[in-house]
């Protein structure tokens, strides 16, 4: 076997006896770059280090990472859960779908999927648990709502995954939004039938009395008025070609702060502990990024392409099965590394393989997003069932989370699908803003 080929191995053995993945990344490709170039891969490794530090477009990341968390304590979620609970306490499963509508809009604020989880989990699951609504029904939705910080647009991760993968990042932020609205719609449907057939699993609240249309209108209108802001600044300037994201998130990160201090949450405290917040997730992102550079680059530099193609192509399988592959692998992967570490080990690799065969790497990289997405609520390593234990109470316990995942899992499957069967839930959109 090639060399190359030898380094995800090697890599895997590293994650399992337990050196976090940064350090396992920078050990392979120095290990397996100076058994390769000698002591030309120090020269390397330095033009990785400028080759991140020089990214402008990376210098969003720690934007949107303060986004999110000046985001959880600016009090926005809890007054927009409040008015979503007006319009859908009649429905079957009411408070879980008042729960997935939070997270399409707090992501699509914030755009960090370990912030919108917590906020929601911290916001719904009293509430749904007081109200006598399944565990795992609460465990599926918290983790379902909260995971659609992946897919709905702006997401930190497109931010990373764009330059990586030479593509635009208004064209996968466009490409996303109905796949990822979508997949919050099935998320919707599935809860309302579901409690529908069975209503013991949400039971309606007593209601203590009927708030007038125009009252609710009002309250919604408030209630929307910080988020839609947010969204309009961050989202909407990147989609008309108004502001790079780059602009748009330092647009969006003085956003924050500014509603913080409307809603009156603004503190030295809370603006400290943001920062500091911000500077650990932003140096363990970026560790991680230029750590999945230099594996990629000794992996490219060693002839790992050419190897991994004849391979594929010793196995004779068809561009579906290639494209089909490559994504199963993906989806593995993300049991072992967290998503950025999935994104910077595979993209490198699997599009010059995908180019050739003629699949459209924006469309691609969407795909790809949904799978590393689905292997996040996946058992036995699910990152978002970390994230759910650490806020719910006692009661709520582990095989409750999974079961409580699993209808969420299908559910993404199915959009995957979607996608794959109409290319144009994904390209449509970019094609109609690419010349706007």
């Amino acid at each position: 076997m090639e060399p190359a080929l030898w380094m995800f191995p090697v890599l895997l053995l590293l994650l399992l006896i337990g050196i976090p993945v940064a350090y396992s990344l920078f050990t392979v490709s120095l290990v397996f770059g100076i058994l390769r170039f000698g002591d030309k891969a120090i020269f390397q490794f330095v033009s990785k280090v400028q080759d991140v530090a020089g990214n402008y477009i990376l210098a969003a990341v720690p934007l949107f990472v303060f986004m999110g968390c000046m985001l959880e304590r600016a009090g926005i979620a809890e007054r927009l859960f409040q008015a979503f609970h007006l319009w859908t306490r009649k429905l079957p499963g009411g408070l879980a779908v008042g729960s997935v509508l939070l997270g399409v809009v707090f992501a699509a604020a914030s755009g960090v999927v370990g912030a919108t989880e917590t906020v929601i989990g911290l916001l719904a699951i009293p509430i749904m648990l007081s109200h006598g609504y399944n565990k795992s029904l609460i465990s599926g939705t918290i983790c379902g709502g909260g995971s659609l910080g992946t897919v709905i647009p702006p997401s930190v991760l497109v931010i990373i995954l764009a330059p990586v993968a030479d593509v635009s990042v208004g064209d996968l932020f466009a490409g996303l939004l109905f796949p990822g609205l979508i997949m919050a719609g099935l998320f919707v449907l599935y809860i309302v039938v579901r409690c529908a057939i069975n209503p013991s699993l949400a039971p309606k609240a007593i209601e203590a009395g009927e708030i007038g249309l125009w009252e609710k209108l009002r309250l919604t209108f408030i209630a929307l008025i910080p988020p839609v802001f947010l969204i309009f600044t961050v989202l909407g300037s990147i989609l008309l070609g108004l502001a790079t994201p780059t602009e748009a998130a330092a647009c969006g990160a003085l956003g924050t702060v500014v509603l913080t201090a409307i809603n009156g949450k603004l503190s030295y405290t809370v603006l400290s502990e943001s920062v500091m917040r911000t500077l650990l997730v932003t140096a363990m992102i970026l560790t991680i990024l230029l750590a999945g550079n230099m594996f990629a680059g000794v992996f490219i530099a060693s002839g790992g392409i050419s190897a991994t193609n004849d391979l594929l192509a010793s196995a004779n399988l068809s561009p579906w099965a290639t494209l089909l592959f490559i994504l199963f692998l993906a989806f593995l992967a993300g049991f072992a590394l967290d998503l950025v570490s999935v994104i910077l080990v595979f993209i490198p690799i699997a599009l010059p393989l995908i180019k050739p065969l003629g699949f459209d790497p924006v469309w691609f990289c969407i795909l790809f997003l949904v799978v590393i997405q689905t292997s996040y609520l996946t058992p036995p390593m699910a990152p978002s069932i970390f994230y759910l234990r650490a806020i719910s109470p006692p009661e709520i316990t582990l095989p409750h989370m999974y079961r409580g995942v699993i209808p969420f899992i299908f559910l993404q499957l199915a959009t995957l699908i979607l996608v794959i069967i109409f290319p144009a839930l994904a390209l449509w959109l970019p094609s109609r803003l690419t010349g706007f």
